[in-house]
């Protein structure tokens, strides 16, 4: 799949009564907005509607939705079940050009859905179509969260922390800027 059918195409993953899917349109912007306002989120805010649509429309989203138990689970071929707004759980969203950067952010799953293996595979799911992109030189992402998600990234994105403040302990605290090489740089061997 080369860059620009990424954007083209929209992908979709399922495993037991999960889905992931690369659409943003089946992402319902009240919920996503009910995310952004709760105290689990604490890097964003809720915005307007259209502003929150225009910000889907304009990234690689991964939305994480669980399907009923009475569903039979999509594949990739196919087309994705009805879904509503219950259904969706979780998301992770990519700003990039598609061809040479990839900036994660705004990855998130409901805290009840949390435990279960989903955050691992979700991951898996976004470096699949990262590793996609010939031509990327860097992806990126910025967490403050030390304890859980640096080690999280570390292990199943292979990122590494390239910048961060540290503590007079020499521990990290504040944002940790976290980087891992494309396609591109280990084929040239470019820092």
């Amino acid at each position: 799949m080369t860059s620009s059918s990424i954007k083209k195409h929209h992908r979709m993953w399922s495993r037991d009564n999960y889905l992931i899917s690369t659409n943003p349109y089946l992402i319902p912007i009240p919920k996503l907005n009910a995310f952004f306002a709760s105290d689990d989120i604490y890097w964003a805010t809720p915005v307007p509607e259209d502003a929150m649509l225009e910000m889907l429309e304009s990234s690689l989203c991964f939305g994480l939705f669980q399907l009923p138990k009475d569903s039979n689970s999509p594949t990739p071929t196919s087309t994705p079940p009805t879904l509503s707004p219950e259904n969706f759980i979780g998301i992770a969203r990519g700003v990039t050009d598609f061809t040479t950067f990839f900036y994660l952010t705004d990855v998130y799953i409901e805290l009840s859905s949390q435990g279960k293996g989903l955050g691992t595979w979700f991951m898996e799911c976004v470096q699949e179509v990262i590793e996609s992109m010939p031509y990327l030189r860097r992806s990126l992402l910025f967490t403050g969260d030390w304890k859980r998600s640096v080690p999280f990234y570390e292990r199943v994105l292979g990122m590494q922390v390239v910048e961060c403040s540290r503590g007079v302990d020499g521990e990290g605290k504040g944002l940790a800027v976290m980087m891992r090489k494309g396609a591109a740089h280990r084929e040239k061997g470019v820092n």
